[in-house]
């Protein structure tokens, strides 16, 4: 019998609306913002949680001097077209790409996130 349900992902950031903005508007998953916190979620359930942190510092990826943590893969069906969209929705694309099948960009906060070939 599992011990808990539904686990989901907070990520720290220094502004819990926008960063929520950003990946609903990138998954389609409704956002839910209040005070110091913001989530999304999709129909089906999963969740996303956005924490504020007030002396955040974003990560400095591939450099480990303020280590990445953590990071999202999202999947997509056509690298090109996910990757017009996330420079639109406010994405900037990582210098160092250290694959083919996938593409690095920081979100706005300065997360690294992953869009992955299908």
């Amino acid at each position: 019998m599992a011990i808990a349900r539904y686990p989901s992902t907070v990520i720290d950031c220094p502004d819990p609306g926008s960063l929520a903005a950003f990946y609903g508007a990138m998954l389609d998953w409704k956002v839910e913002v209040s005070p110091d916190w913001a989530e999304i979620r999709a129909d089906y359930g999963q969740s996303i949680g956005f924490q504020q942190v007030e002396a955040y510092t974003a990560p400095g990826w591939p450099a480990q001097d303020v280590p990445q943590q953590m990071h999202l893969d999202v999947q997509v069906d056509d690298l090109d077209a996910a990757e017009a969209a996330v420079l639109e929705l406010g994405a900037t694309k990582a210098e160092h790409q250290p694959g083919t099948t996938f593409r690095v960009f920081l979100d706005p906060a300065g997360h690294p996130f992953c869009l992955c070939a299908d």
